[in-house]
């Protein structure tokens, strides 16, 4: 089976990896390495998983441009999961079978970028996987395959990604093995629900009018590790500092290594006072 993996993070890894064991790879499409602090060169991760496994690697910012090259290998499947970019029409039309997505909720609820992220911010219970057929409209494909999960109560964005991606990698080769008997599902587009792309602003809270319990908690849960939930902070008088909310009552000041809310009361003197008013001590 001739399949090219389109895949850009440490969680698109781990379908990859299940793909790979039962059919092999022909090639892996990933966005380019990006210049992180002190222009330090943050590998991607499916960069890595492809040079670990030899499989070969098409690594650009504009689909477009290796349209022609990709055509070449004439998949059987494009297999895409959290790829990063969308798949033009003329790109979908490439494989003979069909272009297949690993998406991280129950279609038709949650499309779009962020589904697992809003899945925690909206206090749900349950989420899971669909795979589905690729088509124009995003997220909008015929199913071939659905898997309930059930949130643990402090589930974070990253262990959620990594269970669902688990299921996920089971999932995909189940549907490529029985691609030609599996009957599609069209999705019911009145019960279809959207997320928005995450920003970094959004992990901002204002201290001086602090969300409720709730909400913060989740709000932790769903932005970690990305973009995190943070403020500012005056420690003392004229010195403003970033402080970052962690899941499992843990705080990181700015410059500092992650603390327990008992190490941040006893280091800063506004401690107790600050995570009182964010109703995370009492």
């Amino acid at each position: 089976m001739n399949i090219i993996f389109f895949g850009s993070s440490k969680y698109s890894a781990i379908v990859a990896k299940s793909i790979y064991d039962f059919f092999g790879l022909r090639t892996i499409i990933t966005l380019p390495d990006r210049i992180g602090n002190r222009n330090k060169i943050l590998k991607n991760p499916m960069k890595k998983f492809a040079e670990e496994y030899n499989i070969p690697v098409i690594s650009v910012s504009k689909l477009i441009d290796s349209i022609n090259q990709i055509a070449s290998i004439s998949p059987d499947f494009f297999v895409v999961c959290d790829y990063g970019k969308i798949l033009s029409e003329e790109m979908l039309k490439i494989p003979k079978n069909g272009a297949l997505n690993v998406h991280h909720s129950l279609l038709p609820k949650y499309r779009g970028p962020s589904p697992t992220s809003t899945t925690i911010i909206n206090s749900e219970t349950e989420s899971g996987v669909t795979i589905i057929e690729m088509s124009k409209k995003m997220d909008a494909g015929d199913i071939l395959s659905q898997e309930n999960y059930r949130l643990e109560p402090d589930e974070t964005n990253e262990s959620l990604l990594t269970k669902l991606n688990i299921i996920g990698s089971k999932l995909i080769i189940r549907v490529l093995e029985n691609y030609n008997k599996i009957v599609p599902i069209k999705q019911n587009e009145n019960e279809a629900t959207y997320t928005k792309m995450i920003k970094k602003e959004n992990g901002y809270i204002d201290i001086s009018a602090p969300k409720n319990k709730n909400e913060l908690d989740c709000m932790i849960r769903a932005y970690y590790p990305w973009p995190g939930v943070h403020t500012k902070l005056e420690i003392k008088k004229g010195e403003i500092k970033i402080i970052k909310l962690l899941p499992n009552q843990m705080i990181q000041m700015e410059g500092k290594k992650p603390m327990n809310y008992k190490d941040f009361i006893n280091g800063y003197s506004i401690g107790k006072e600050i995570l009182e008013k964010l109703q995370l001590f009492s």
